[in-house]
């Protein structure tokens, strides 16, 4: 008799395609009881395909699934939930305008001859609240009225109360502040220790080497590798995500800071940016972190002129106080939004006019605009930050998210500005490339002098602390909509940060 436990649940030999495209190629992937095992790879490598098959929502063409040594074949999502399995997608699927109760049984009532017993429903919704340290939780309360880290708590509570074994977490702190993301971390060690096993999609390898007992790689459809992940850096799990290794996650050459090309002083932007002071010199890069609701996006906003600014002074290069977003194109300032989806780019448009769209004085004569020579413009920023593309009239929206954010960045290049405030540039893309992205940023605050291209001066708003250390050359961090002093990363760190950004330090 064999000594070795049996997966909670195994998948072997998945395949799955949609018309030409092989988007699953012999995928074996299994967790144990009591285990957290993190699923992670480059978009498009596979993952929420796998994640699918597990949860019933797609059929495998090829392959077999089994939940406790015993054969699973669900047919839908509702049967794979009944059976056991549960999946969290990022965005949650609760009714916001009913209470809690009711979301944790929606479609799982009891009930005696058509009639609810409201009783049984609030004794299963306090257990299932208790089991994850949320028993204070009111279970009458609105959905729609609590906070995104607690919708997150009564998903996963809707789950255990059906009796889920496996529960699939979908990205689950793309939208949590810090401190949402370390109660979080508790609730799956709770889990964990409960003896559920817990699947963790993410693209943040810091959290998967913390949380994560074990890793999968997938790359291109297939199991490009796993393994413990206290045996292997973050390093060695970038290379099995894109079959190479990697120099450097934060390259940083050096960089000899200029004149000063943005000067703030008290600048503030009711009622989230209040008072903010602070000195952008060219050749450099200057991190902005903080919690989220700090006021960080009020801030640059208002430097951009998409926020009206209360008080205080601005002054780019030679030119002081409140200007338009025309204006600031004209200053030589260019902004890449959070929101790449809906104020960054044109999902709609092609690469090639969005990258030209602000910027056409060479697309034609007389005011007319030549196709032949905007996506020349195009392929040209494409091979140069790196866009891959099947060419310049390929819509934006069909673009991987990182390859968007390069779309984004090529427009300021092409707008040829000296200033570039960077807000969340690296949000919902893969590891892959982000480090594409942090080698771009490093390469135009250096500038390229052989070329005659002058460094750039970088603001750049981020809420990961790893980031910011790693590709800035100083950080500031802004508490309840103040901003304090700009610190070398030299000095700083993660712990120093967050104390900052809680308000419970005063200096880095």
């Amino acid at each position: 008799m064999s000594d070795v436990p049996t997966p909670r649940f195994a998948m072997r030999g998945i395949r799955k395609q949609f018309g030409a495209t092989t988007a699953l190629d012999g995928v074996d992937f299994d967790v144990f009881s009591g285990e957290v095992h993190a699923l992670v790879g480059e978009n498009g490598a596979g993952k929420s395909t796998l994640m699918k098959v597990l949860s019933g929502a797609l059929r495998p063409d090829a392959g077999t699934l089994e939940l406790d040594g015993i054969p699973f074949v669900p047919r839908s999502a509702a049967d794979a939930r009944r059976a056991g399995v549960a999946m969290i997608y990022q965005e949650l699927s609760l009714a916001p305008h009913l209470s809690v109760e009711d979301n944790v049984m929606l479609g799982m009532e009891p009930s005696d001859w058509g009639l609810r017993r409201r009783s049984e429903i609030r004794r299963r919704t306090v257990g299932a609240l208790e089991l994850l340290g949320h028993g204070a939780l009111d279970p009458s309360e609105r959905v729609g009225s609590l906070p995104i880290a607690t919708r997150q708590i009564v998903e996963i509570a809707r789950a255990l109360a059906v009796g889920c074994r496996v529960i699939v977490l979908d990205e689950p702190t793309s939208s949590l502040t810090l401190g949402d993301i370390e109660h979080l971390f508790g609730v799956i060690t709770s889990l964990r220790n409960q003896g559920h096993a817990v699947v963790y999609i993410s693209h943040f390898l810091e959290e998967v080497k913390r949380i994560a007992d074990r890793f999968t790689v997938l790359r291109d459809g297939r199991s490009a590798g796993s393994g413990r992940t206290a045996e292997r850096s973050i390093e060695d799990i970038v290379a099995l995500m894109i079959g190479r290794r990697i120099d450097q996650m934060y390259p940083k050459t050096t960089r000899m800071p200029g004149e000063i090309l943005l000067d703030v002083s008290s600048l503030s932007s009711p009622p989230k940016a209040l008072d903010a002071s602070f000195t952008l010199r060219r050749g450099e890069i200057l991190g902005i972190g903080g919690l989220i609701g700090a006021g960080r996006t009020e801030l640059v906003r208002a430097l951009f002129g998409l926020a009206p600014v209360a008080a205080g002074t601005i002054r780019i290069k030679a030119t002081s106080g409140w200007r338009s977003p025309s204006d600031r194109w004209g200053d030589g300032v260019g902004m890449v939004s959070e929101d790449r989806a809906t104020e960054g780019l044109a999902l709609a448009m092609t690469i090639a006019d969005n990258i030209t769209m602000t910027l056409r004085k060479d697309a034609g004569r007389w005011g007319f605009v030549r196709p032949s020579r905007i996506d020349r413009v195009a392929r040209d920023w494409s091979a140069r930050v790196g866009i891959r593309t099947t060419g310049p009239r390929q819509l934006v929206g069909a673009l991987s998210g990182g390859n968007q954010q390069k779309v984004a960045i090529a427009r300021l290049l092409h707008e040829d500005v000296d200033i570039l405030l960077l807000d969340e540039p690296t949000r919902g893309i893969d590891v892959a490339s982000k480090a594409q992205l942090y080698d771009i940023i490093n390469r135009l605050a250096t500038g390229d002098p052989p070329n005659h291209q002058q460094p750039k001066a970088i603001l750049m708003i981020s809420s990961y602390l790893p980031e910011l250390l790693g590709v800035c050359d100083r950080v500031a961090i802004m508490h309840r909509g103040r901003l304090g002093p700009a610190h070398p990363v030299a000095g700083c760190s993660e712990h120093t940060l967050m104390l900052e950004a809680t308000g419970q330090g005063g200096t880095a």
